[in-house]
């Protein structure tokens, strides 16, 4: 797997996917701006090449939150900018799946760039959460409208009002990772789940991608035509007729 270093996001792609992984240890991953650029770079190149993303963290973090020495310095224009929020907006609606694999600390900027993932495995050392009102600011990064989606209103509200951090073992039967794995397998088991990907036809998983990000009132009628274009693909008549003749032997 070919590797680039482009400062704090280590940068590794293959054919069907990449992995990016947070690269300043001597700050526990803190994600601060060339950070963000480096997010924006990243997801130019995806968004024109469509594949798999594994997002991660180095030396045991998956990211500690925002950079808090540039937090301190901004103002309310930085605010209105949505520094982190338009760089995860990207990584949320990126067209094929991003897979968010957590070790350690993912709190603040860290849990929100997390909860842009569609899918988040973790380990047993998993610490989640958003303490930002105890540094007298919000959770201004997306956290507010995804966290309740994926864990519910009322523990949302619980999370962001008292700045609760998760352990691994509630972040699991919350739902708001999958699965945990020992530190030493976390990479290998999100590049089985991107092998499963893979091996389903990219056209149908990107649509479904699409149905799973389209606000509630677009439904039904979003997936009938997403189907009807997939019913008309070359790839859906490969694949069931091989199905098809698979049944034979």
């Amino acid at each position: 797997m070919p590797a680039s270093s482009a400062g704090p996001l280590q940068i590794k792609r293959r054919a069907d996917r990449v992995v990016a992984t947070l690269t300043r240890p001597e700050v526990r991953n803190a994600i601060d701006q060339d950070t963000i650029d480096r997010l924006h770079e990243l997801c130019d190149e995806l968004e024109r090449e469509p594949r798999t993303l594994i997002l991660t963290g180095s030396d045991g973090v998956f990211a500690s939150g925002a950079d808090i020495a540039q937090l301190r310095e901004r103002r309310a224009a930085d605010a209105r900018r949505g520094i982190n929020t338009r760089a995860f907006q990207r990584v949320r609606g990126l067209p094929m799946p991003v897979i968010a694999a957590i070790d350690g600390y993912a709190l603040g900027g860290g849990a929100e760039l997390a909860y842009a993932a569609d899918i988040r495995i973790g380990t047993p050392a998993l610490q989640i959460g958003n303490p930002e009102t105890g540094l007298g600011i919000i959770a201004a990064a997306g956290a507010t409208w995804r966290l309740p989606e994926i864990v519910g209103e009322a523990r949302a509200a619980e999370m962001l009002l008292t700045g609760r951090i998760l352990d691994a073992a509630t972040a699991v039967a919350w739902g708001l990772v999958s699965s945990l794995y020992e530190p030493a397998d976390l990479l290998a088991a999100a590049h089985a789940i991107a092998d499963r990907i893979a091996r389903n036809d990219p056209l149908a998983t990107r649509y479904t991608k699409t149905a799973l990000l389209a606000p509630r009132t677009a439904h039904p009628e979003i997936e009938l035509e997403l189907q009807a274009k997939l019913f008309e693909s070359p790839e859906k008549e490969r694949r069931m007729a091989a199905f098809l003749e698979s049944r034979k032997r």
